[in-house]
């Protein structure tokens, strides 16, 4: 038997369709779980937590004690990358991540090679992960796409609406083009690195896909992901790939077509009936419950994973919520929806 056929997220990932889909959760790795409160209270900073590899590893593997999910994800954060080229990256409590914004004067000095030395404690906790994780699981691995890393790094910190990362591509196009080149190539890099160091598939998190013209989309979210699976390929033949353009709304279908992704994320705002017509048949998709049903509970999470099920049932799905899971949530509400998921 094949190692594929050992791990039906992998192969579901690959095209294969399973008589129930298998299921993972975004951020299955953080503050719902109070055995992740309990380690992370004893580091020195979020940034810490992902660049310790024991501590690392044992955060990764906490969500699989709890419940029979199909895969383990890296847990790192996707600033990792402008904090390993050199930008000042800090997360502060109640706020999120804080950062020294580019300009297009000091793009120039990012420092792209020093990043794989950066993070390796990264690659380590993946050969943790691996040897401590049983052989039907899948090891995801991930990096943030460039534009999503790109309106961090710009912006200074998260927004609404992206604006000035927006503005910026649009008022110095030559700079923008210039950190998207040095983004593709690091990521590049990094996720081939990933795959050395065990992981069976790597997630690519556009995150912040909405807010973006249809000439904008192509140009600042297909073609560097296509470039970054062009060059993953070339260095890693075959290598499988999950895409999660969340507010790609529209402009999903181009994105499958011509980014070369093995699966697409669709987030929870994308209609079920919107995304089995215009995703081609026969290919995976990822998604789609909203987390706060999640957090709900009830009838009403077990109706809506149902018709998630029921509506992907004709093709190769991996179940998963449409975006991350929140720190409220339930726990006896995460293990229901795993065992409906799994038993029905």
């Amino acid at each position: 038997m094949s190692a594929v056929a050992h791990k039906p997220l992998l192969a579901t990932v690959l095209g294969e369709r399973q008589e129930r889909p298998p299921i993972w959760i975004m951020r299955q790795a953080g503050r719902y779980l109070p055995e992740y409160r309990e380690l992370r209270a004893k580091t020195n900073g979020f940034l810490d937590l992902c660049y310790t590899p024991e501590l690392a590893a044992e955060v990764t593997l906490q969500p699989l004690r709890r419940f029979p999910l199909d895969a383990a994800i890296l847990f790192s954060d996707i600033l990792v990358i402008p904090d390993a080229l050199g930008q000042s990256v800090r997360f502060e409590a109640g706020e999120g991540p804080v950062l020294e914004p580019v300009s297009a004067e000091t793009i120039g000095q990012l420092q792209p090679e020093r990043a794989l030395e950066h993070l390796a404690p990264v690659f380590e906790t993946l050969r943790r992960v691996r040897a401590g994780l049983a052989p039907d699981k899948t090891l995801i691995g991930f990096c943030g796409s460039p534009w999503t890393v790109a309106t961090y790094m710009i912006g200074g910190r998260g927004s609404p609406d992206q604006a000035a990362a927006r503005l910026f591509a649009l008022q110095h196009p030559q700079a923008f083009a210039a950190l998207m080149d040095v983004l593709v190539q690091t990521s590049i890099d990094y996720l081939v690195a990933q795959f050395a160091a065990g992981a069976d598939v790597v997630q690519l998190f556009e995150s912040w896909a909405l807010n973006l013209d249809d000439e904008a989309f192509a140009r600042q979210v297909i073609d560097p992901n296509r470039r970054i699976v062009e060059g993953v390929r070339a260095r890693v033949p075959y290598a499988p790939i999950i895409g999660f353009p969340r507010g790609a709304a529209g402009n999903i279908a181009a994105y499958v077509a011509a980014t070369g992704v093995n699966a697409v994320g669709l987030d929870y705002a994308t209609p079920l009936e919107f995304a089995a017509k215009h995703v081609p048949a026969g290919f995976t998709v990822q998604g789609n419950l909203d987390p706060l049903r999640l957090v709900a509970g009830g009838a009403q999470m077990d109706g809506r994973a149902r018709q998630i099920i029921a509506a992907f049932a004709d093709r190769p799905h991996i179940f998963n919520l449409g975006h991350g899971i929140v720190p409220e949530t339930p726990i006896a509400h995460v293990e229901r929806l795993v065992d409906l998921v799994k038993n029905g």
